[in-house]
């Protein structure tokens, strides 16, 4: 179980993904934060050295046929979506203590392809024509999400905190209705808990996070505060197998700068929940491999489309050294 501890949770801070996915909120219908990021085993320390994670994302979600979204001094109705998105990047794991814990850093880039449909688009006072049903889509490239993370170990408590921010070069057009990018920067940053009892190889883990968003250059909106938690709980049947549920909620704290007035604060809420499981194996007597796939169904949507999405991580990482009596035992950092 040892081996189980230290090697998932090197692989839960590769899961720490972007935004980028047609089924969010905010401007557009889209927002930094992507609800899932983090999961099980978030907390934990992991083992010192490289490790890169690959992510493949699928989601799709619709909202209310008479359901409003500003877009770049459009509103667009009855807004829906399908992504299909690769998340990948390298992660660097300190062996040397950082204020007694454990420091990590990351970075994502994110490609792929996005359809997006509206039933109406209506411009603003100055516009010109009203578009009916439309359909978009694009294959490119998104945003670049650099984060950092820092773990302390208590036994079978662990903690965390992190950052992240959002590097806004991808594909994005105010005019259009698939992007992959989001048009603006941002920051997050939060904290965790993971418990985790190697004997009985049961976890619970959340991860809770505040979004600042900048204002979009290209349309003068500023988007809302997000709050957001994750969680995750599991079991490992075995020094491999790991089956168990995920699930998130994400609340708009404060209003959006920029929405028609009609629309009010244009605050959005959304909550997921579903499977999970994962599979631990060897790759040579150095690196480990791990597969995780997770799913999500949403509902208590407001003022966002909501569906449904699923993760299939794969990530490669430093193997965990073997405990050194047949107790097994959690690293302290």
């Amino acid at each position: 179980m040892q081996r189980t501890s230290t090697l998932c949770l090197a692989i839960a801070a590769l899961t720490a993904s972007a935004s980028l996915t047609p089924t969010l909120a905010d401007e557009g219908g889209v927002s930094f934060w992507l609800p899932g990021n983090f999961g099980s085993l978030a907390a934990v320390p992991g083992t010192p050295g490289w490790s890169w994670a690959t992510i493949y994302y699928h989601g799709e979600a619709a909202a209310a046929a008479n359901a409003p979204f500003p877009r770049g001094g459009r509103t667009d109705v009855g807004i829906s979506g399908r992504g299909d998105l690769a998340f990948f990047g390298p992660t660097y794991t300190f062996a040397t203590p950082v204020l007694g814990g454990q420091a990590a850093i990351s970075i994502l880039g994110a490609a792929g392809r996005n359809e997006a449909s509206a039933a109406l688009s209506l411009t603003g006072p100055l516009g010109n024509t009203i578009a009916l049903a439309r359909t978009q889509e694009l294959t490119s490239f998104g945003d670049v999400i650099p984060s950092a993370t820092l773990k302390w170990n208590f036994g079978t408590n662990n903690l965390m905190v992190y950052g992240m921010g959002d590097i806004p070069i991808g594909d994005y057009d105010p005019a259009r209705l698939a992007n992959l990018g989001i048009g603006h920067a941002a920051v997050d940053f939060g904290g965790g808990y993971t418990y985790f009892d190697p004997k009985s190889g049961n976890e619970f883990s959340w991860v809770a996070g505040l979004t600042y968003n900048f204002k979009n250059p290209d349309t003068q909106y500023r988007n809302g505060a997000d709050f957001h938690i994750d969680w995750g709980a599991s079991h490992f049947f075995d020094s491999k197998l790991q089956l168990g549920l995920v699930g998130y909620y994400f609340q708009q704290v404060t209003d959006d700068v920029g929405a028609p007035a009609s629309l009010g604060g244009f605050r959005s809420r959304v909550a997921g929940v579903g499977p999970q499981a994962g599979y631990i194996f060897p790759m040579g007597d150095k690196l480990q491999g791990y597969v995780n796939l997770k799913g999500y169904w949403e509902f208590a949507d407001q003022n966002r489309a909501a569906g449904w999405n699923t993760w299939l991580t794969f990530a490669i990482s430093p193997a965990a050294p073997e405990p050194t009596s047949a107790k097994p035992i959690m690293r302290r950092y």
